[in-house]
C-alpha cells in the first residue's frame, strides 16, 4: 500500500513551536553550568544522561514496553539501530564538546560548536537530499551570526586551540546525533527514543570514565546543584524538546535553530561567570535571528514547491 508525503511531512502547530523555544532557553544554561561545575566534564556529562533516564526510564517501560519489544525483532530493528547509533553519536559529541568548554572560553566553545548546521546540510545531501539556496545563505549567515553574537575570542594558546578543535568535532558529532534522532523519531515516541539514546550514551560515557580514571563522586554540593540543573534544563526540557520537535520539523531547521543557544549561554556567562562578550555582539544576534528566519523560511518555499511523492507506507508512530 502506497501513502503520499510531501516535505516537511506535517505543518509546525503550537505545541511544536513551544516545544522549540522551551528547548532554546534549556540548552542556553548549558556551557555556563558545565564552566560552573567542579566535576570533571565527562563525568558531569555521563551523569546528565544517567539521570535522565532515571527519570525517564520507569515511565516509558511502563507506558510504551510494546514498543521497547517491536524494536527488537523485524522490521522495528532498523528503528533500534537508529537509536543505538544516535546514543553513540551524542556520547562522542558530549565527549567533545564538554571539555572544551574547559579549554577555552564558553564563547569560543559554543560558537564553534554551532557550526552543527553545516555538518547537517551535507548529512543531508549525502542522504540524496537537495537543500534549496536559501538555507545554505540562511545556515552561513546564521553560523557568522553566532561567531558574533557570543563575541568568541579564539586565542592562540595551546590549550584555547586544543578546545576548538573539540568543539568542532562536538558540532560534527551533534550533527550525527540529531540525523540519526530524525530517522528514529519518523516511527518512535519521544520517550522510547530518549530512554534508549541517552542509556546508550551514559552507558559509553561510564566505560570512557573508567578506562580514563575519571572521577565520578566526591563532589560538592554546588556540583551536584549544577548536575541536576543540566539534567533539569539541558537535558529534559531541551535535547528531549529538540527530539519532540523532530517529528515535525527536519534535522537541519533544528540544528539551525539550536544556534540561539549561542547568545543566551553568552549572556548567562556575562551575568553569571563575568564572561564579558565583545560590542560584536548584538549586531551577530541579529545576522542570527536573520538566517534563522531564512533557513525556515526558505525550507517552507521549498517544502510547498515540492510535488507529493509515493512512498511506501509506513506503520503510525505512537503519540508522544
Amino acid at each position: 500500500m502506497l501513502s503520499v508525503s510531501s516535505t516537511p511531512p506535517r505543518p509546525l502547530d503550537p505545541l511544536t513551536v513551544g516545544a522549540l523555544v522551551l528547548a532554546v532557553a534549556a540548552v542556553s544554561s548549558s556551557a555556563p553550568l558545565v564552566a560552573f561545575a567542579a566535576a570533571p566534564a565527562l563525568a558531569i556529562a555521563f551523569w546528565r544522561n544517567l539521570l535522565s533516564v532515571a527519570v525517564l526510564g520507569p515511565f516509558s517501560l511502563a507506558r510504551r514496553r510494546a514498543e521497547f519489544r517491536a524494536l527488537t525483532v523485524g522490521a522495528g530493528r532498523r528503528e533500534g539501530l537508529y537509536c543505538v547509533l544516535s546514543g553513540l553519536a551524542l556520547a562522542a559529541h558530549f565527549a567533545t564538546w564538554m571539555p572544551s568548554v574547559r579549554l577555552t572560553t564558553v564563547a569560543a566553545a559554543t560558537a564553534l560548536v554551532a557550526t552543527q548546521p553545516v555538518w547537517q546540510g551535507l548529512i543531508a545531501r549525502w542522504q540524496g537530499r537537495r537543500l534549496p539556496v536559501a538555507v545554505w545563505a540562511g545556515i552561513g549567515v546564521a553560523v557568522l551570526g553566532a561567531a558574533l553574537a557570543t563575541g568568541a575570542d579564539f586565542t592562540v594558546s595551546g590549550r584555547a586551540f586544543a578546545g576548538d578543535l573539540l568543539a568542532v568535532a562536538g558540532g560534527m558529532c551533534a550533527a550525527v546525533y540529531t540525523a540519526f534522532g530524525e530517522r528514529a523519531r519518523a516511527t518512535i515516541s519521544t520517550t522510547t527514543y530518549t530512554t534508549i539514546c541517552y542509556g546508550v550514551c551514559a552507558a559509553v560515557l561510564l566505560v570512557v570514565c573508567l578506562l580514563g580514571g575519571v572521577r565520578l563522586h566526591g563532589y560538592d554540593l554546588r556540583t551536584w546543584l549544577a548536575v541536576l540543573g543540566l539534567v533539569a534544563g539541558a537535558q529534559l526540557l531541551g535535547h528531549s524538546m529538540f527530539n519532540y520537535a523532530l517529528h515535525r520539523v527536519s534535522a537541519t531547521t533544528v540544528s539551525v535553530l539550536i544556534l540561539l543557544e549561542a547568545p543566551g549561554a553568552a549572556l548567562i556567562a556575562w551575568v553569571w561567570l563575568g564572561q564579558l562578550p565583545r560590542p560584536l555582539a548584538l549586531p551577530g544576534l541579529a545576522l542570527l535571528l536573520a538566517g534563522v528566519a531564512v533557513v525556515i523560511l526558505g525550507g517552507a518555499r521549498a517544502g510547498r514547491r515540492t510535488p507529493p511523492v509515493a512512498v511506501p507506507a509506513d506503520p503510525a508512530p505512537l503519540s508522544d
